[in-house]
């Protein structure tokens, strides 16, 4: 069964929304291997690939079902930040936005009562809740730890591969 048009509009919308964050990622990794963060950056780094793979399995996901993938202009990403913490915590601040674009998205399957979207959609659900608790978790060492006590989560992170 080929997708509707309107399944393949919010997948198209939703594909670019993926790679955007994938650039606000890298951005902040560039941004924080630039002051000498680097194992923030790293995990950074990670984020922005991790986002790209959505947006590229998504992508192949509509194709399969003989969509088509239009791709649009990116807008820009915020390039100037405080520190570390102001990036997890606009960082904190994105994945809400992505759960609730997961979530109408999730939305518009369930209005075209298409289960194979449905289907596919549910993984991304499960896993916006696991990167909010993440970054939820890493915000959290942020405001519990002494300001000496960065580093520690600094490392810690580089050493997550």
């Amino acid at each position: 069964m080929n997708i509707s048009k309107k399944m393949q509009d919010a997948f198209n919308k939703q594909i670019i929304a993926e790679f955007w964050s994938s650039n606000l990622y890298m951005g902040m990794a560039f941004w924080l291997r630039q002051h000498g963060w680097r194992g923030f950056s790293d995990w950074m780094y990670r984020q922005s690939q991790e986002e790209r793979g959505h947006a590229l399995d998504m992508a192949s996901y509509v194709l399969s079902r003989g969509g088509e993938v239009k791709m649009t202009a990116i807008e820009n990403v915020p390039a100037d930040w405080k520190g570390p913490e102001d990036i997890f915590e606009a960082t904190f601040k994105h994945e809400q936005e992505v759960t609730s674009l997961i979530n109408k998205l999730a939305d518009v399957a369930d209005e075209e009562k298409d289960r194979a979207s449905q289907n596919f959609i549910a993984k991304y659900i499960d896993e916006q809740v696991e990167e909010e608790s993440s970054v939820s978790e890493i915000l959290d060492l942020f405001r519990q730890l002494p300001d000496h006590a960065i580093s520690f989560i600094e490392k810690r992170l580089e050493t997550q591969k």
